[in-house]
Protein backbone atom coordinates (compact mmCIF):
# COMPACT_ATOMS: atom_id res chain seq x y z
CA UNK A 1 0.00 0.00 0.00
CA UNK A 2 1.49 3.74 -1.03
CA UNK A 3 1.98 6.28 1.60
CA UNK A 4 0.97 8.47 -1.01
CA UNK A 5 -2.50 6.70 -0.94
CA UNK A 6 -3.41 4.79 1.64
CA UNK A 7 -6.59 5.21 3.55
CA UNK A 8 -7.98 3.45 6.84
CA UNK A 9 -11.87 4.09 8.66
CA UNK A 10 -10.68 4.48 12.20
CA UNK A 11 -13.64 3.11 14.32
CA UNK A 12 -13.58 4.74 17.53
CA UNK A 13 -15.44 3.39 21.26
CA UNK A 14 -18.00 1.85 19.07
CA UNK A 15 -18.91 -0.16 22.71
CA UNK A 16 -21.58 -0.89 24.45
CA UNK A 17 -21.16 1.26 26.88
CA UNK A 18 -21.18 4.31 24.96
CA UNK A 19 -23.76 3.04 22.68
CA UNK A 20 -26.50 1.31 24.42
CA UNK A 21 -27.52 0.26 27.69
CA UNK A 22 -28.09 2.22 31.13
CA UNK A 23 -24.39 3.39 31.18
CA UNK A 24 -24.72 4.83 27.66
CA UNK A 25 -27.73 6.74 29.02
CA UNK A 26 -26.68 8.10 32.37
CA UNK A 27 -23.60 9.66 30.28
CA UNK A 28 -25.29 10.99 26.99
CA UNK A 29 -27.89 14.28 27.26
CA UNK A 30 -29.25 13.95 23.91
CA UNK A 31 -31.42 11.77 21.62
CA UNK A 32 -30.59 8.08 22.55
CA UNK A 33 -31.92 7.23 19.30
CA UNK A 34 -28.57 9.49 18.34
CA UNK A 35 -26.38 6.98 19.34
CA UNK A 36 -28.13 4.16 17.35
CA UNK A 37 -28.42 5.96 14.27
CA UNK A 38 -24.47 6.74 14.63
CA UNK A 39 -24.14 3.13 15.13
CA UNK A 40 -25.91 2.06 12.77
CA UNK A 41 -24.32 4.70 10.05
CA UNK A 42 -20.75 3.47 11.35
CA UNK A 43 -21.78 -0.06 10.10
CA UNK A 44 -22.63 0.85 7.00
CA UNK A 45 -19.57 2.68 6.92
CA UNK A 46 -17.43 -0.62 7.48
CA UNK A 47 -18.89 -2.58 5.07
CA UNK A 48 -18.07 0.30 2.35
CA UNK A 49 -14.72 0.87 3.60
CA UNK A 50 -14.05 -3.26 3.31
CA UNK A 51 -15.19 -2.71 -0.60
CA UNK A 52 -13.25 0.10 -1.44
CA UNK A 53 -9.44 0.02 -3.01
CA UNK A 54 -6.54 0.91 -0.93
CA UNK A 55 -8.98 1.12 2.17
CA UNK A 56 -8.73 -0.68 5.10
CA UNK A 57 -10.31 -0.69 8.79
CA UNK A 58 -8.80 -0.28 12.07
CA UNK A 59 -10.92 -0.35 15.28
CA UNK A 60 -10.01 1.55 18.24
CA UNK A 61 -11.62 0.45 21.79
CA UNK A 62 -11.50 2.10 25.75
CA UNK A 63 -10.73 -0.01 28.42
CA UNK A 64 -11.30 1.97 31.72
CA UNK A 65 -10.47 -0.74 34.67
CA UNK A 66 -9.18 1.26 37.67
CA UNK A 67 -5.94 -0.49 37.29
CA UNK A 68 -5.37 1.20 33.50
CA UNK A 69 -6.15 4.69 35.54
CA UNK A 70 -3.18 6.86 36.34
CA UNK A 71 -3.67 9.42 39.17
CA UNK A 72 -5.62 12.33 37.13
CA UNK A 73 -7.56 10.00 35.87
CA UNK A 74 -8.71 8.75 39.37
CA UNK A 75 -8.62 12.25 40.71
CA UNK A 76 -11.22 13.53 38.21
CA UNK A 77 -13.08 10.15 38.59
CA UNK A 78 -13.87 10.83 42.32
CA UNK A 79 -13.89 14.55 41.99
CA UNK A 80 -16.80 14.26 39.41
CA UNK A 81 -18.41 11.36 40.69
CA UNK A 82 -17.38 9.38 37.95
CA UNK A 83 -17.72 5.25 37.96
CA UNK A 84 -14.82 3.01 35.63
CA UNK A 85 -17.09 1.94 32.02
CA UNK A 86 -16.27 -0.51 29.17
CA UNK A 87 -14.57 -2.77 31.87
CA UNK A 88 -11.98 -5.59 30.03
CA UNK A 89 -14.02 -8.80 29.66
CA UNK A 90 -17.08 -6.85 30.29
CA UNK A 91 -20.37 -6.69 28.25
CA UNK A 92 -19.50 -2.88 28.20
CA UNK A 93 -16.52 -3.44 27.07
CA UNK A 94 -18.09 -5.56 23.40
CA UNK A 95 -17.95 -3.76 20.06
CA UNK A 96 -21.65 -2.66 18.97
CA UNK A 97 -23.07 -2.77 15.52
CA UNK A 98 -19.75 -3.62 14.16
CA UNK A 99 -16.80 -5.99 15.10
CA UNK A 100 -13.52 -6.79 13.46
CA UNK A 101 -13.60 -8.57 10.86
CA UNK A 102 -10.56 -11.44 10.47
CA UNK A 103 -7.33 -9.84 9.98
CA UNK A 104 -8.15 -6.01 10.65
CA UNK A 105 -6.29 -4.48 13.56
CA UNK A 106 -7.75 -3.63 16.99
CA UNK A 107 -6.09 -1.27 19.22
CA UNK A 108 -6.37 -0.24 22.49
CA UNK A 109 -6.69 2.68 24.83
CA UNK A 110 -6.19 2.14 28.44
CA UNK A 111 -7.80 5.05 30.29
CA UNK A 112 -6.96 7.07 27.74
CA UNK A 113 -8.66 9.36 24.89
CA UNK A 114 -6.21 8.98 22.10
CA UNK A 115 -5.42 5.94 19.84
CA UNK A 116 -1.70 7.06 19.19
CA UNK A 117 -1.04 6.50 23.35
CA UNK A 118 -1.22 2.50 21.85
CA UNK A 119 2.09 2.85 20.56
CA UNK A 120 1.15 -0.24 17.94
CA UNK A 121 -1.65 2.28 16.15
CA UNK A 122 1.00 4.38 14.73
CA UNK A 123 3.17 1.80 14.36
CA UNK A 124 0.22 -0.45 12.01
CA UNK A 125 -0.10 2.96 10.17
CA UNK A 126 3.34 3.61 9.20
CA UNK A 127 4.07 0.24 8.35
CA UNK A 128 1.01 0.08 5.77
CA UNK A 129 1.80 3.57 4.15
CA UNK A 130 -1.81 5.25 5.47
CA UNK A 131 -1.74 9.12 5.28
CA UNK A 132 -5.23 9.15 5.19
CA UNK A 133 -7.66 8.56 8.46
CA UNK A 134 -11.29 8.81 8.11
CA UNK A 135 -12.98 8.70 11.67
CA UNK A 136 -16.32 7.43 12.81
CA UNK A 137 -17.35 6.35 16.53
CA UNK A 138 -17.62 8.45 19.91
CA UNK A 139 -16.82 10.57 20.78
CA UNK A 140 -16.35 13.42 18.30
CA UNK A 141 -15.29 15.98 21.38
CA UNK A 142 -13.68 13.79 23.15
CA UNK A 143 -11.65 10.45 21.65
CA UNK A 144 -12.21 11.08 17.92
CA UNK A 145 -11.20 14.51 18.71
CA UNK A 146 -7.97 13.84 20.46
CA UNK A 147 -7.03 11.41 17.69
CA UNK A 148 -7.40 13.42 14.69
CA UNK A 149 -5.49 16.37 16.40
CA UNK A 150 -2.50 13.61 16.62
CA UNK A 151 -2.89 12.66 13.56
CA UNK A 152 -2.79 16.23 11.78
CA UNK A 153 0.29 16.81 14.21
CA UNK A 154 2.28 13.59 12.36
CA UNK A 155 0.74 14.72 9.14
CA UNK A 156 -1.83 12.59 8.63
CA UNK A 157 -4.93 13.88 6.54
CA UNK A 158 -7.82 13.49 8.38
CA UNK A 159 -11.49 12.87 7.79
CA UNK A 160 -14.57 12.85 9.82
CA UNK A 161 -18.27 11.16 8.86
CA UNK A 162 -20.34 13.32 10.51
CA UNK A 163 -23.38 11.12 10.55
CA UNK A 164 -21.12 8.27 12.00
CA UNK A 165 -20.15 10.51 15.15
CA UNK A 166 -21.72 12.40 18.14
CA UNK A 167 -20.15 15.17 20.44
CA UNK A 168 -20.80 14.17 24.16
CA UNK A 169 -19.83 17.59 25.55
CA UNK A 170 -20.18 20.20 23.03
CA UNK A 171 -22.69 21.06 20.45
CA UNK A 172 -21.89 18.73 17.44
CA UNK A 173 -21.70 21.93 14.82
CA UNK A 174 -19.38 23.54 17.63
CA UNK A 175 -16.56 20.57 17.07
CA UNK A 176 -16.81 19.33 13.27
CA UNK A 177 -16.41 23.42 12.57
CA UNK A 178 -13.50 23.36 15.04
CA UNK A 179 -11.72 20.44 13.27
CA UNK A 180 -11.90 22.17 10.18
CA UNK A 181 -10.46 24.97 10.98
CA UNK A 182 -7.75 23.84 13.32
CA UNK A 183 -6.53 20.75 11.47
CA UNK A 184 -7.78 21.08 8.11
CA UNK A 185 -10.25 18.35 8.69
CA UNK A 186 -12.70 17.70 5.59
CA UNK A 187 -16.37 17.04 7.30
CA UNK A 188 -18.32 15.03 5.02
CA UNK A 189 -20.76 11.84 5.52
CA UNK A 190 -20.69 8.24 4.74
CA UNK A 191 -22.35 8.54 1.11
CA UNK A 192 -19.88 10.74 -0.35
CA UNK A 193 -16.58 9.16 -1.60
CA UNK A 194 -14.32 9.45 1.00
CA UNK A 195 -11.96 6.53 0.38
CA UNK A 196 -9.19 8.13 -1.38
CA UNK A 197 -6.79 10.66 -0.06
CA UNK A 198 -8.12 13.82 -0.55
CA UNK A 199 -4.45 15.84 -0.70
CA UNK A 200 -2.63 12.80 -2.66
CA UNK A 201 0.91 13.19 -4.02
CA UNK A 202 2.23 14.36 -0.18
CA UNK A 203 4.18 11.20 1.35
CA UNK A 204 2.80 11.51 5.03
CA UNK A 205 5.78 9.55 6.54
CA UNK A 206 9.01 10.79 4.96
CA UNK A 207 12.14 8.15 5.67
CA UNK A 208 13.26 8.19 9.07
CA UNK A 209 17.34 9.26 9.60
CA UNK A 210 19.20 8.06 12.39
CA UNK A 211 21.62 10.50 14.24
CA UNK A 212 20.79 13.57 11.65
CA UNK A 213 17.62 15.26 10.30
CA UNK A 214 16.89 15.51 7.28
Amino acid sequence: MSARCGTALVVVDLQNDFCTGSVAASRYDGDPETLERVSANTALAVDAARGAPRTEVVFVRFLGDPAHQRASWRRRDAVLGKRPKCLEGSWGAAFHRAAPAPGERVFTKRACFDAFLDEGFEDHLRRRGIGHLVFAGLFTDVCVDSTARTAFQKGLHVTVLADCTASLHLPDEQILRFMGLVYGARVTTREEDVWTDFAPGEDAWPARHSGTRA
